[in-house]
């Protein structure tokens, strides 16, 4: 009994001077898991540091820390920095977390650097990257990054003329006497399909034909067939396709299978799926300034440009390329992470397998387009 007491006392004393220690002298980590990461400013000795700490202070969105670190914030406010890392119109960045970053060094003096950062933001669609280059400069024995705020285009006040087509859907109610009769589905076609040979797998690329006169959802899927009849695996395409089809519009299609070697693959079944939706014409997003840039680095790169008179809240980019024959070689996307902006234009960059990009002769550009209360 004696020594049962005399551990519990032990183990007392011990908590205290543990609760004791860890209250004087905290860590680091376990301020910021508490929520306290701006009780200590850990000094940064060289440029990297002070981009690593911003870049930390950011991803744990203590956005006060990060602005409070800045040597040019007297320019600009805290919210102008917020809005400039998560957009001030709803996008895809504007709930999106930072996972990762990278720091990489592009030139160094005694008081004055350059650092990249890259970060990789993520969102309900998948990782994003962004770069920022910061100039960074020595304040006695710590550096400070000088943040390029980028300001995002406001539409000037103006009136935009609305005159574009419009389906609505009536679908037959539980009242009406109509027997099985219902709106039939739109008729789409697939007019291109072949697989493709990858170091991770099969990839069946295509293009799909709304031949309709209606406005259609539309979605593929395909069965990989071995050579002895019998099934493989079964995928859809759900994203690199733009799923909301108007009367005789294109949109290309990427179904992958992963682990899957063409060598065993002995047929492909495809089963295409649309139905009917109600849509508009609008918004327009018109690409503009297109062009294929060669390996190294190959890519397409262009603008988009928000032709309507609302904000398009996220807008998926899809670029199909072509051979000399005209058939398709590949089919690329990139999603834009900030929202566009009526009449303003925006970049976008997709890039292309080194091994592929020559033999591209042509390419075709959509955007399919996705508004707050509805897609476009």
């Amino acid at each position: 009994m004696s020594k049962g007491w005399m551990l519990a006392t032990f183990f007392f004393v011990a908590t205290a001077a543990l609760i004791v220690v860890g209250t004087l002298y905290p860590v680091p980590s376990a301020l910021a898991y508490a929520g306290g990461e701006g009780l200590i400013q850990a000094r940064a000795a060289t440029p990297e540091e002070a981009a690593t700490n911003l870049a930390d202070a950011i991803r744990a969105q203590n956005w006060g820390k990060a602005y409070a670190s800045l040597a040019n914030n007297a320019q600009f406010t805290e919210q102008d920095f917020v809005h400039d890392l998560t957009g001030s119109q709803l996008s895809l960045r504007t709930n999106a977390t930072l996972d990762h970053f990278e720091v990489f060094p592009l030139h160094a003096e005694d008081n004055d650097a350059k650092v990249r950062i890259k970060f990789y933001w993520s969102t309900a669609v998948g990782t994003l990257a962004s770069t920022r280059d910061l100039h960074l400069v020595r304040s006695g024995d710590q550096w400070k990054a000088d943040w390029p705020l980028e300001e995002e285009p406001v539409a000037p006040p103006q009136v935009i003329p609305v005159n574009y087509l419009r389906w609505d859907v009536i679908y037959r109610g539980p009242g009406d006497d109509w027997g099985a009769q219902d709106v039939e589905s739109p008729h789409v076609r697939i007019i291109d399909m072949h697989p493709v040979n990858r170091a991770d797998g099969v990839v069946i690329l295509g293009e799909l034909l709304n031949e309709d006169v209606v406005p259609a959802y539309v979605s593929v899927t395909a069965t990989l067939i071995s050579k002895n009849h019998t099934p493989i695996a079964t995928e859809g395409s759900f994203d690199k396709i733009s799923h909301l089809l108007l009367p005789k519009q294109v949109t290309p299609f990427f179904i992958q299978f992963p682990n899957v070697a063409l060598s065993d693959v002995g047929s492909v079944r495809m089963a295409p799926f649309s139905t009917l939706i109600s849509a508009s014409a609008d918004p327009v997003i018109e690409v503009d300034g297109e062009k294929i840039n060669p390996a190294p680095g190959a890519s397409l790169t262009g603008q988009v440009i928000n032709e309507s008179g609302r904000v398009v809240n996220v807008a998926h980019v899809l670029g199909t390329f072509y051979d000399k024959s005209g058939q398709v070689v590949w089919v690329a996307d990139q999603y834009l992470g900030r929202a566009l902006v009526p009449q303003s234009p925006v970049p976008f960059e997709i890039r292309i397998p080194e091994d592929l990009a020559k033999n591209i002769s042509s390419q075709r550009t959509v955007v399919a387009s996705y508004s707050f209360g509805g897609a476009s």
